[in-house]
């Protein structure tokens, strides 16, 4: 019986050990992402991180869009092809 409770109270200390670093790489995590929130609520301030921002956007729709002409150029062609 003394060794079965030795046992027990053991494992509920390794136990407690392993959950404390679970704990702790969770709230690492979270102090990280909320640092990256901030820092990147703090970039969006900056006009020159804005422009930056907007004109990688539009860059990806003309992109989108180009590709949307070659798909349908495509498609008019195969359909004039038949």
């Amino acid at each position: 019986m003394a060794n079965f409770l030795k046992k027990a109270f053991q494992d509920m200390k390794e136990s407690t050990k392993a959950q404390h670093e679970v704990d702790k790489a969770n709230f690492a995590a979270a102090k990280a992402e909320s640092k990256a929130q901030w820092e990147e609520a703090k970039a969006m301030g900056n006009p020159e991180t804005m422009k930056k921002i907007q004109q990688e956007k539009r860059d990806e729709q003309i992109r989108e869009a180009n590709t949307r002409i070659a798909d349908a150029q495509k498609r008019i062609d195969d359909a004039k092809n038949k």
